[in-house]
Parts: structure tokens; C-alpha cells; sequence
């Protein structure tokens, strides 16, 4: 196979076909050429035959002498009228003896309806669930159900009548040959029961209408009357069945939730003898709160010695603030200095002492007798007062060493309620363990007497609540079912008019077609006249024209392509090859290599466009050192992966086409982004949504210097584009280290695509 690639799609492919010309005589080729949408074809003068004309032209050709059917069809229209009318007689006749069928139908509207009222009490504040489709389904296998089938038959007694047991009116001597060859079963080989249930079941069809929950009963029978009863028999046989079945369920509900009980009355009564008795022997009673004793008198030992302490507390910080007041000479202004009545009255006669001292201070000097009187009586006053206080600090610390020794004593009774506490702890633990098992006994029982009840009451109701109801009952018919006289008298005749005009053509046309065959054994031999065809230039404005007398299409053969191409072309090519070849294992191939940053992407891109002719293949650009990405793209302005790191825009305006080919293009991001980004991790969940939505990912790495090696190597092949000056050791070097940095497989190319190749795509050969 050998490649060919446009030019940027400046030139066209070169079409050249060449014409066979009779008697080993070739007719010039044609060239067609296009250049910039304009298409030249040189002249070229054709050889064709002369058309050999004969007396069996018309016939020779291969068309249809419609004419000749016409006149066929009208010349054995015997052929077709007779079969065609007694078809007719013999439609209407076999219609007419047949015994008719009358069809009754009933409908059941499977609904779930249950008595709110009879509903278990458990039941009454969840929602009914509607039935689904399966549900629907199975109640009508339940109409359809063998055991039904017999109520019905011993009801309406369809055993004793001929139409239901083909024997009751002796079997026909045409059955019984049937029987004998193997085509039917042989009535008297078959129970009496199983003759009348498959004639049952042959009358008999049940259904669920279609995007509903109703079910339809139809019956057939020659008996109008009976297929009606039978219909509605069948509708209430159901519910009937339905009923019994949940009576009888709810009866061995009750039956074995008795004996249930029964056992659960002994085991809750032995759990709580043994209950009382543990706790009779540990001395566990149950105070207030359903709390033990000790627990409670911890608790109101607990609660009194807080008191204490708070008591102890209050009265120390009292004294001391007293006490601080009186040596630092301050005046007494604590509460309870100031609520004594002895400190009140003598602050009442301080007062008036100092209203007279102040009153005689206006007219005596301070050294009168009376003077230093009144001030001998208020420091006498002060004296008191002071002497006052210091009692009531003695007092209060006083309360506060009884509060001290109220504390002892509360906490030396706390001590040994803990420790007699601790002592009972585990045998606490114990009574817990059997209270429990008490109460969940106890729980089940009451569960299991209420569910009993429930089930014992609707056990005795006689008409239990199903899950149908009856919408519409079955009615006589007058009309038959069974057989349809007038579209099988039509089907007959018209079947029977065209097969008979079938043969008729047939006929026809074999006759028709038998001197074809004869001219086509010994042909006519005629001169061979040449015409000389000059056909004009053409300038189209679209795609050229292609002669239809041309045969043979001639590959194309690329232009310009020297032998460097043709080489550096079939290199790409067999590595396109296994890499399609390898299927699941090659979705992922990173390119790299030392060469240039253009030549790496130039080689990429055409290891793309050519596995793109039969995958889906994108190319993701992390490199960003080669303007050819965006050269090649439909739209060069388009976001890159930096873009769709920041969020700036979504996976789909990230992906763009190339101009030449199917291939996908991933930009890394506008000019000028920062190359930071690609080192994003979410970089590698842009490649694996890749990688779920095309067949190949192809990532153009460059020299891979500043990209993470997961996310190159994950699940990657590698392409190496080497520089042209690389010395093979190194090559080998480089191969290996590949390997071992995680590479699953390493391919070393010769050498890069060189850039007057890389931009052109691949031509189409026309066939």
C-alpha cells in the first residue's frame, strides 16, 4: 500500500482510465486534471461498435412485453375465472357448515382494593403499592390456572356436553385418520377430562389489556347463553379463589401464631421469676425514678455535702472580708455587720452624737469641755461598733468549721456508698441483663396476641377483601364469533384469482425469455462500425466529471513524492498498522524524542491522519512548540487544555477538527498560557475521558522535559522521533530508559517527517 497526500489542498488527484477497445484495439487514455477548481480534458477520439441489429432486437434487449402479458392474461382467462369462482362457491360453502361460535367477554380490574378497616393495624399507615406489570400478568395465569378450570367445568357440567367431549358425539372418520398419521391426538387415547379441558382451554382466552391493570375474559361456544355464563363463572371463580386463598392464609396465620403464644407465655413468665428472684437475693431494690436504693441515697448524699461545702464556702469569705475591713481600719460595710441591731442602734446614736458635735462646733471652740465630750462619745462608739463586727467574724467562722465538719462527715458517707456501690455493680449488670431479656420476651408476646387477633378476625369474615373486581359482566350474544364469512370468503377468492393470474405471467414469461437464450448461445455476427468521438474541454466549477464509458479505474499515483517519501511514508504506515493491530493495547501513544519540536509534531499528525482512516483518533498537543497545531485546525483560536484547567472552557470547546482529515486536535492552550497548568492532575482525567471516547489518543510530548511521567507513561506506548544526527547506540539507550521509566512498548523512528510532506493528507484514489 502506498501513501499519497495533498498539498495544503492546492493540487487535485490526477484521474487516468483506460478503455479496452474491441478486437485488441485500446482507446486512448484520458487525463483529467484539476489545478485551483479548474478541470482540462485533452480530446480523445473513441472506437465503439455499430449496434447489430436483427429480427430479435425487441427480444434480445431483456425488457417486458407487457403488451404480450396483457394479451396472455385475456386469451386463458378461463385459466383464472373457473378456480377464481369456485374458490368463491367453495369459501361460502365451508363458511356456511361450519358450526358458529358466539363470543362473551367479562373484564377484571385488578385494583389491590382492601378494606381500610380490615387492613392489619401494622398496614394502616403505609401506602398500597400499584401493581405492576408482572403482578398483572400473573393474576391472569391465574385465570388461566387448571384448578379454576375444573370448578368451572363441574359447575356449568361442560363434561356432559358434545361440544366439549368430541367422543359424547362420535368421532368422525376424517379425525380419526388425522390421528392415525400423526397430525392430531386421538380422542379415545385422552381422559375424559383432558378431552373437555383442551376444548376448554381452546374457547378460552384471558388477556391484559395493554397499559392497564384490567384483565379480559372471552369465551367462545356454539351456545350463546353458555359462553356467557361461562364467562361471568370464570370472572367470579376468581375472586373466589382469591378470597380462599387469603382466608386460608390468614387461618395458618392464626393457627401458628397460637401455638407461638403458648410458648412465649411460659418463656416471658420464667424470665420474670427469674428477675425477682436475682434481685431479691442482691438486695437490688428499685427506689423513686425506677432507680435502687443505693443509687439514690449516693444521689442525696451527693446533693448534701455540695450544700455543706457551698455553706463552708460562703461563711469563710464572709469572715474574711470582715476581718480585713477591721484591720485595715476601713468603715464595717458588710451585710452582716450592718443587719445587726446592736451596729444599728449605735450608728442611730453615732448620728445624733455627731449632729450635736456639729451643732456646738458652731459656737464653742474645740477644747471646750463639751466639745471633747461629744468626741470622747463617738470614738467610744466607734469602739463598740468594731467590737460588734469582730463578733459576728468569730461567729461566721465559726459556722464555717461546723460547715467543715458537716463536709467531713457527708463525704466519709459518700465513700462508703460508692464502695458498697461498686460492690453491687456487676450483680447490677446482671439484673439488667435478665430485664431485658424479660421485656423483649414480653414485647413479642404482645406483638404476637395482636397479630393474632388481627388474623383470627379475618379468618371468621366472610367475605375477605381481594385484589380484583368485576367492571364488566359477560352478555348474550347474537353475533357470531367464529367463523369471519366475509373476510374469508375474500381471502379465499382473491388469493385464488392471483394465484392463477401468478401462472398465467409465469407462463408467459418463461416463453418470452426462451429465444434470449438462443441468441445469447449463437450471437449475430455484424460488421464492426467505428464512430470517431471528439469530446470538447470542460471547465466545471465543481468536481470533475467522470466519462461513465471509461472502465478500469488506474490507482492514482501521488505527485511530486521522491524516494526519501515513499520510505519515511511506509515506515508510518507499518507503524499505523500494528498499532490498529494492537486494538485495546495501543489506545494510548505518547510521541516524543529529540528532534525538533516541529518534527515531532509533524510526525504525529501523520501517524494520526493515517490511523484516522478507519478509528477515531484525537491528538492532544503538550508540547506547544510548533505552530503546525494551529495551522492545521479548523478554528486556531480555539481554548486548550490550560483553558479548560482554569475552568475558562468545557471539554467540548477544547476538541477541534484538522482540515485534511477525521482527526481531532486538543490544543494545549492559547498563545502566552502558563505551562504550569499541564501539570495539573486533572490533566490526566482530561486524557482518560479521552481515551473512553476514541479509539486512539495520541499525545505530542515534545522533549518531554517539564510534563509529569504518569502522565506520559500510564498505559502508553511510545513513539520516539529521533534527531537525523543520533548515533544508533544512543538510540538503543534511549529505548531502553524508556522501557524502564514505565513504557509498555518503545518504537524508534528512522528518522522525523519532514515538514514538506507533514501538511499534506492523504488522496483519495478513485474507484
Amino acid at each position: 500500500m502506498r501513501l499519497a497526500f495533498w498539498r495544503a489542498g492546492k493540487d487535485k488527484a490526477v484521474v487516468a482510465r483506460a478503455v479496452s477497445k474491441p478486437r485488441a484495439e485500446v482507446a486512448p487514455k484520458a487525463e483529467v486534471k484539476a489545478e485551483r477548481a479548474e478541470v482540462k480534458v485533452e480530446p480523445r477520439i473513441e472506437a465503439r461498435p455499430a449496434p447489430i441489429v436483427t429480427k430479435q432486437t425487441q427480444v434480445e434487449s431483456g425488457d417486458i412485453d407487457l403488451h404480450a402479458l396483457g394479451a396472455a392474461l385475456a386469451r386463458k382467462r378461463g385459466w383464472i375465472v373457473v378456480p377464481t369462482v369456485l374458490a368463491l362457491v367453495a369459501s361460502i360453502a365451508a363458511v356456511n357448515l361450519v358450526t358458529p361460535r358466539y363470543k362473551s367477554e367479562s373484564r377484571i380490574l385488578i385494583d389491590g382494593r382492601e378494606n381500610v378497616f380490615l387492613r392489619p393495624n401494622s398496614d394502616r399507615t403505609e401506602e398500597r403499592q400499584a401493581l405492576d406489570a408482572e403482578a398483572v400478568t400473573s393474576q391472569v395465569q391465574l385465570v388461566l390456572s387448571r384448578d379454576l378450570a375444573r370448578e368451572i367445568i363441574k359447575k356449568n357440567k361442560l363434561a356432559e356436553r358434545p361440544e366439549f367431549d368430541p367422543v359424547l358425539q362420535g368421532v368422525s372418520p376424517l379425525k380419526s385418520l388425522a390421528a392415525m398419521i400423526g397430525i392430531g391426538r386421538d380422542p379415545f387415547s385422552m381422559t375424559p377430562e383432558e378431552r373437555v379441558l383442551d376444548a376448554y382451554y381452546e374457547r378460552l382466552q384471558a388477556y391484559a389489556v395493554d397499559k392497564s391493570r384490567v384483565i379480559v375474559v372471552e369465551f367462545q361456544s356454539a351456545d350463546p347463553e353458555l359462553a356467557a355464563r361461562v364467562a361471568n363463572s370464570i370472572a367470579d371463580g376468581y375472586l373466589v379463589l382469591q378470597q380462599g386463598a387469603r382466608q386460608e392464609q390468614a387461618k395458618n396465620a392464626s393457627l401458628w401464631l397460637a401455638g407461638e403464644i403458648e410458648n412465649l407465655r411460659k418463656k416471658v413468665s420464667d424470665a420474670e421469676a427469674r428477675v425477682e428472684d436475682f434481685r431479691s437475693k442482691s438486695s437490688l431494690f428499685v427506689g423513686t425514678n425506677n432507680t435502687t436504693l443505693s443509687n439514690q441515697q449516693m444521689g442525696e448524699v451527693n446533693t448534701q455535702l455540695n450544700n455543706a461545702r457551698s455553706m463552708k464556702a460562703d461563711a469563710e469569705s464572709k469572715a474574711r472580708l470582715i476581718k480585713e475591713m477591721l484591720q485595715s481600719g476601713k468603715p464595717i460595710e458588710a451585710s452582716e455587720v450592718l443587719n445587726s441591731e446592736l451596729v444599728r442602734r449605735l450608728s442611730e446614736q453615732r448620728v445624733t452624737l455627731r449632729a450635736q458635735l456639729a451643732e456646738q462646733s458652731s459656737t464653742l471652740l474645740g477644747n471646750h469641755p463639751r466639745i471633747k465630750e461629744l468626741k470622747a462619745q463617738l470614738g467610744d462608739l466607734d469602739t463598740q461598733i468594731r467590737d460588734e463586727a469582730a463578733k459576728i467574724s468569730r461567729s461566721l467562722e465559726n459556722d464555717a468549721r461546723i460547715a467543715e465538719g458537716r463536709v467531713n462527715g457527708l463525704t466519709v458517707s459518700l465513700e462508703q456508698l460508692k464502695k458498697q456501690a461498686a460492690s453491687t455493680n456487676g450483680q447490677d449488670v446482671q439484673l439488667r441483663a435478665l430485664e431485658r431479656e424479660a421485656k423483649a420476651q414480653r414485647d413479642l408476646l404482645e406483638t404476637y396476641l395482636a397479630k393474632y387477633r388481627e388474623a383470627n378476625t379475618r379468618e371468621t369474615i366472610d367475605t375477605a377483601p381481594t385484589d380484583g373486581r368485576i367492571i364488566s359482566r359477560a352478555i348474550v350474544s347474537n353475533t357470531p364469533a367464529y367463523p369471519k364469512k366475509l373476510p374469508i370468503v375474500l381471502i379465499a377468492t382473491i388469493a385464488t384469482l392471483l394465484l392463477s393470474s401468478g401462472v398465467v405471467v409465469t407462463g408467459e414469461l418463461l416463453r418470452q425469455t426462451a429465444p434470449r437464450a438462443v441468441a445469447a448461445v449463437f450471437p449475430a455476427q455484424a460488421p464492426v462500425r467505428q464512430e470517431a468521438a471528439v469530446q470538447p474541454v470542460v471547465e466545471p466549477t465543481a468536481e470533475p466529471r467522470i466519462d461513465p464509458d471509461l472502465e478500469e479505474p488506474v490507482p492514482l499515483q501521488p505527485e511530486m513524492t521522491t524516494d526519501a517519501d515513499v520510505t519515511e511514508f511506509a515506515e508510518i504506515e507499518q507503524l499505523a498498522d500494528r498499532l490498529r493491530a494492537a486494538g485495546a493495547a495501543a489506545k494510548k501513544v505518547t510521541v516524543l524524542g529529540t528532534a525538533s519540536g516541529e518534527a515531532i509534531t509533524l510526525s504525529t499528525l501523520t501517524l494520526a491522519r493515517h490511523l484516522a482512516r478507519e478509528a477515531r483518533v484525537v491528538v492532544v498537543d503538550l508540547a506547544a512548540s510548533s505552530p503546525t497545531i494551529a495551522a492545521v485546525c479548523v478554528d486556531a483560536s480555539a481554548p486548550g487544555l490550560a483553558e479548560l484547567m482554569q475552568g475558562e472552557a468545557s471539554f467540548a470547546q477544547v476538541i477541534t477538527r484538522d482540515k485534511l482529515s477525521r482527526l481531532h486536535l486538543v490544543m494545549a492552550g492559547r498563545p502566552g498560557f502558563d505551562r504550569s497548568l499541564l501539570q495539573s492532575p486533572r490533566v490526566t482525567l482530561a486524557i482518560d475521558a479521552l481515551l473512553r471516547a476514541y479509539d486512539h489518543v495520541l499525545i505530542d510530548a515534545g522533549s518531554a522535559s517539564d510534563l509529569p511521567a504518569e502522565l506520559l507513561t500510564a498505559h502508553a506506548r511510545a513513539v520516539v522521533v529521533p534527531d537525523t544526527a543520533m548515533a544508533p547506540d544512543a538510540r538503543n539507550l534511549m529505548c531502553e530508559q524508556l522501557r524502564e521509566v514505565g513504557f509498555s512498548e518503545v518504537t524508534m523512528l528512522s528518522k522525523p517527517v519532514q515538514a514538506s510532506n507533514a501538511t499534506e493528507a492523504p488522496r483519495v484514489v478513485a474507484a
